[in-house]
């Protein structure tokens, strides 16, 4: 397999940010209201931290060309899971206005042509007391 190239990882951080926006398009179109994006911490990256109401939602957003490697919310293994917990209590920290909200972790499931993909919202995709 080539190494990957600077280009390589910029177009891989186009396609991302072009697929967190169409998610986050989705997630608005059902009401959410983003409240932070792209929250980088050393523990690990928040792709959108969201409200549902009165709800604090932290939203992964996964992207695969096809399924064969499985979708994008198996990519969300419970590493992953594990570092998405770690930033969300950072965000929390930072934000103490936030942190007596309810919160959950949902994950988006991004699919198909970066341009126009495939989504599939997994509300409550996992639990912080879960990992």
């Amino acid at each position: 397999m080539p190494a990957r190239t600077p280009t390589d990882a910029t177009d891989r951080n186009a396609i991302g940010a072009r697929v967190e926006r169409a998610a986050e398009a989705l997630l608005h179109g059902h009401g959410l209201t983003t409240v932070a994006a792209n929250a980088r911490y050393r523990d690990g990256e928040l792709d959108l931290v969201m409200r549902d109401g009165a709800m604090l939602v932290f939203v992964e957003v996964r992207h695969r060309r096809s399924n064969g490697h499985g979708g994008g919310a198996a990519s969300v293994d419970a590493a992953k899971r594990r570092r998405l917990v770690r930033a969300a209590q950072r965000f929390l920290l930072e934000h103490p206005q936030l942190a007596e909200l309810p919160c959950r972790f949902d994950v988006v499931d991004a699919s198909g042509d970066p341009g126009a993909p495939r989504l599939d919202w997994l509300r409550d995709a996992f639990r912080a007391d879960e990992v």
